[in-house]
């Protein structure tokens, strides 16, 4: 039903900014605790700011569609009697996008004389009425204003949005680590599992710049009810394997005359050897790991915690077979793996592109991740079969062409 009357009237947008943010602790202690400890915080996050989060008000003024223009009456008073006055009737609809609900509240500046309007179905009516057979020009004149009216106070009003929207999604961060944390001392969960992974004795031998860590898998959520943690890999950790490879890659990259006469198992045995030189484990080739065999596989007894796929490109539908051949390797231990992709053909600067948009059209993928960069993309996708488990893949591209000259 249409809402005629006064706009940004109905209330007060500061007091109902602070009012929505005071709500965010309840609507985070609602969940269930379960599901809170097993599901991405990324997506409780979501989903959260899909409740909380508030669109501006924006007019379509290009879309602007006048109404049949029809005749009213007014009521004046002539020599001390109301008498009723025929007059000229003109509207327009205007659409708009963003919360109608903001069309009713006050902003924080503003003046004594609101604008008028209907709304109703995202559109706004303006009326204009004037005496019969009034200038057209005249007419659009008094139409203008009012709009430009109405954008002013939607532009104090969208400034005191786009303020509040950030709080919004701090706020909503905060609550859920904040209440994660409680349900996890609660329950006495400690952050880690004690499955060490060591870095070697003599790693600071080796020119691989990293400081030297103990690896301890953290715990991870799971999506089965009731919560129980899983071992994986921690953060700071599976940065350093990646810096590894990353400062391997590097050299390789900048001893082209080298790395363009080595094969693909050749690469990738250097690559498995800086792992082994730095971290105290087991990083091998060619390990079995549930339904295919992997590349490069980092394993505390018989976890699985870090691991990458080597491939060639040989055009976009190499990035789709690997992501496939990937996350079939992926147990419900491992959540964090690598696909290191080696350019021996081609500019870098062509390939990128391609690859970044088959990782977005896998029916996995869910956002790309921390890391943007020519040098690294990162990207979270769901496990086969399960939407709340995340996995995160780092994209590395090795721009290692070929020697033509080789065999």
């Amino acid at each position: 039903m249409a809402r005629f009357g006064t706009l940004f009237s109905s209330g007060e947008l500061a007091q109902f900014l602070q009012h929505n943010l005071s709500k965010i602790t309840d609507a985070v202690n609602r969940w269930n605790e379960d599901t809170l400890l097993s599901s991405p915080e990324e997506d409780i996050c979501e989903k959260l700011e899909h409740q909380f989060l508030l669109e501006p008000l924006v007019l379509d003024r290009e879309g602007i569609t006048a109404n049949p223009v029809k005749e009213g009456f007014t009521v004046v008073r002539q020599f001390g009697e109301e008498a009723r006055v025929r007059q000229t009737v003109v509207s327009i609809s205007v659409p708009f996008t963003g919360a109608p609900h903001l069309l009713n509240l006050q902003p924080s500046t503003f003046t004594h004389s609101p604008p008028t309007a209907t709304e109703h179905d995202n559109e706004l009516t303006i009326e204009w009425m004037g005496p019969l057979n009034s200038d057209a020009k005249q007419i659009r004149l008094g139409l203008d204003r009012q709009l430009d009216e109405i954008q002013r106070w939607i532009n104090w009003s969208t400034a005191q949005v786009r303020a509040y929207n950030p709080s919004v999604k701090q706020r909503i961060t905060n609550e859920i680590q904040a209440r994660k944390a409680r349900l996890l001392a609660n329950r006495n969960i400690q952050g880690a599992l004690g499955f060490p992974m060591r870095e070697r004795p003599d790693a600071a031998t080796y020119s691989v710049p990293i400081t030297r860590k103990t690896i301890v898998p953290q715990k991870l959520t799971a999506p089965a009810k009731p919560f129980q943690p899983e071992p994986a890999l921690a953060e700071a950790h599976y940065e350093a394997a990646l810096e590894v490879l990353r400062n391997q890659r590097n050299a390789l990259e900048r001893a082209p005359g080298t790395s363009a006469k080595m094969g693909e198992e050749e690469i990738r045995n250097l690559l498995l050897i800086g792992l082994n030189s730095h971290f105290e484990g087991q990083a091998a080739g060619e390990v079995f790991n549930n339904t295919g065999k992997t590349d490069i596989l980092i394993r505390v007894d018989d976890r699985h915690i870090f691991i990458g796929e080597c491939k060639i490109w040989k055009g976009p539908k190499t990035i789709l077979d690997t992501l496939n051949q990937l996350l079939g390797y992926l147990t419900w231990r491992d959540t964090k793996a690598a696909l290191l992709l080696f350019i021996r053909s081609g500019a870098p600067g062509d390939v990128m592109p391609k690859a970044i948009a088959k990782f977005r059209e896998h029916p996995n993928y869910k956002r790309d991740g921390r890391h943007a960069t020519e040098e690294r993309h990162d990207f979270v996708f769901h496990a086969n079969g399960d939407e709340s488990r995340e996995i995160k893949i780092a994209f590395l591209p090795f721009h290692l062409p070929k020697d033509p000259h080789s065999t």
